[in-house]
């Protein structure tokens, strides 16, 4: 049976109508695939974008505690400047406080000084008709030293006092009873030879000749007795060398301390003691 040919023409409208046909379902298919990556993309934009969202909010939580970290800091800076610029202005009055202590103290001390050498040279003046070898008067730490000798107080191993010694002890009474604030402190001091006699010993000497002066200064010449100290020695503070004879009588001696009194030297002292504790 012979084989029937399609003729041309239809022939190529079966080809026109598949290719037709075959076009549309790939565009379809293209753009379903593009469709399922867009939306594969924007589920994973949108993933990417709450991930920055929650990024950004722990940033955010992160910046305040900072913000609220950086201002704790900053006021306790404050407060420490504060407290440190107050202990600096304490501590600068403090020290115009004692350097104004200070300057009172030296004053105070200076004025001492001062007082001390008026009262020297009002006692040299007063006891000016006496010589070198019956009494001195000198100054030694801050107090004046009258050092009367036994040949014009006391005869040989006595306590009781001779009429010149009297005399200069009346002449010394009129200086401290015209200067109230001066402290009398009486010292009587012995060789060391051994007492007989009368006596015990060097101190029982020593202590009966400054109590014998101090009764003759305040009974006699009315020296407030509560400007007045009396003790005894003995042969226990020598000037001299108790081995020679000119040592010895020397070293037989009575000595009048006269000291200012430091009552407001005293008071500005305990007061600073006070201030500093």
């Amino acid at each position: 049976m012979p084989t029937r040919l399609i003729p041309p023409f239809s022939l190529f409208i079966c080809i026109v109508l598949f290719t037709s046909s075959c076009v549309p379902k790939r565009q379809l298919l293209s753009a379903e695939q593009t469709i399922d990556k867009l939306r594969s993309d924007s589920a994973q934009f949108a993933k990417r974008i709450s991930t920055l969202e929650g990024n950004m909010s722990d940033l955010e939580n992160r910046r305040t505690t900072l913000q609220q970290q950086l201002e704790a800091t900053r006021r306790e800076a404050t407060s420490r400047l504060q407290d440190a610029s107050s202990r600096l202005n304490m501590s600068q009055e403090q020290i115009v406080e004692q350097q104004r202590r200070l300057e009172q103290l030296q004053s105070l001390i200076d004025q001492q000084r001062k007082n001390t050498e008026l009262l020297r040279s009002k006692i040299t003046d007063a006891l000016v008709g006496f010589n070198s070898n019956e009494l001195t008067v000198s100054t030694k730490n801050g107090k004046v030293y009258v050092s009367l000798q036994e040949n014009l107080l006391f005869p040989s191993g006595s306590a009781v006092v001779n009429p010149k010694g009297k005399q200069a002890l009346g002449k010394l009474a009129d200086v401290l009873n015209t200067n109230p604030n001066i402290n009398v402190n009486i010292e009587g001091h012995t060789d060391s030879i051994p007492m007989r006699g009368k006596f015990e010993d060097n101190w029982a000497l020593s202590v009966g000749r400054s109590t014998a002066i101090v009764r003759i200064l305040t009974d006699t010449y009315k020296v407030d007795p509560t400007r007045v100290t009396a003790s005894g020695r003995s042969k226990y503070v020598p000037v001299d060398n108790n081995t020679t004879a000119d040592g010895r009588a020397k070293n037989r001696r009575t000595e009048i301390i006269l000291e200012p009194k430091l009552d407001e030297l005293m008071q500005l002292i305990q007061a600073g003691n006070t201030t500093g504790q």
